[in-house]
């Protein structure tokens, strides 16, 4: 599935990104410019950094044409490998034993879309988040529907995947809307563009891969702003060290925050967000 997902998406990137570069792209900002880091050397080392990753999770992470890890994470940790002028190397392995691999010291940090929890904070230090999963409605572009609101939503039907997040933040805070569950993103993607629906309320991410794609018949687009209520949708994503590393840890945040300061998050982030989740 990622590796279609990766065949359909990466011809159109780069050229989607140029025209993405416009005054209405939404960019991301998770840095607040009154706590600018110190500038922070990273620990020097008689051997590369050793970044982790996984390569089946477009457009964050995935395998390029010549099989290499490339990704909007990937090519950021690059950008950070750079700004500390250390050497780095990075490595795709399978998700799933990405952390353990961590903590076997099989690699010094995980740069990949794994959520920042309590749980993995009390085995391992993360930097802030780099990036995070909104949560968006998206309509179809022909039925000039309201942007989403409590009063605009009542007696409209919204395409919800059941039991998930996002049906619980529906449930909650737009009372009125007429929720219909489906089993899955993709058959309430479905839904929306044949008009079975009104609106669908989902990963910003997903939909944003959906309506860029060939799938959604350039039914539809992304309306009204962006949900990142932490309690529902999580804190996002970090950079992962083991607890010891902690200069280590320092010196990446700071990075971080100097490549969103230098423009270079952003130009990243058009290159593979051709349609903005946020």
């Amino acid at each position: 599935m990622a590796a279609l997902l990766v065949a359909a998406l990466l011809p159109a990137w780069p050229a989607a990104a140029q025209e993405a570069a416009a005054p209405g792209v939404t960019i991301p900002n998770f840095w607040n410019p009154r706590s600018r880091l110190e500038r922070i050397e990273a620990p020097q080392t008689a051997r590369a950094i050793r970044f982790l990753t996984d390569d089946e999770f477009p457009p964050l992470h995935f395998a390029g044409p010549d099989g290499a890890p490339t990704g909007f994470v990937v090519e950021l940790v690059r950008v950070v490998c750079e700004r500390l002028s250390i050497s780095c190397t990075i490595q795709a392995r399978r998700f799933d034993t990405l952390l353990d691999a961590l903590a076997e010291r099989q690699g010094d940090v995980v740069a990949a879309a794994i959520p920042l929890t309590p749980t993995l904070r009390s085995r391992f230090l993360a930097t802030r988040p780099y990036f995070r999963w909104p949560a968006r409605f998206a309509a179809r572009s022909d039925k000039g529907l309201p942007a989403p609101s409590a009063k605009a939503l009542a007696g409209k039907s919204v395409g919800i995947v059941g039991g998930s997040a996002h049906a619980a933040y529906l449930k909650a805070f737009f009372p009125k809307a007429e929720g219909r569950e489906f089993t899955d993103l993709a058959t309430a993607e479905g839904a929306l563009r044949r008009g079975d629906v009104d609106y669908v309320f989902a990963d910003g991410l997903n939909l944003a891969l959906w309506i860029g794609g060939i799938d959604s018949s350039n039914c539809c687009a992304l309306v009204g702003g962006d949900y990142l209520e932490n309690r529902y949708f999580g804190e996002g994503i970090g950079l992962v060290t083991r607890r010891e590393d902690t200069a280590l840890s320092r010196a990446l945040d700071e990075a971080l925050q100097r490549v969103w300061d230098e423009g270079k998050y952003a130009e990243l982030y058009l290159r593979f967000f051709p349609v903005s989740p946020f």
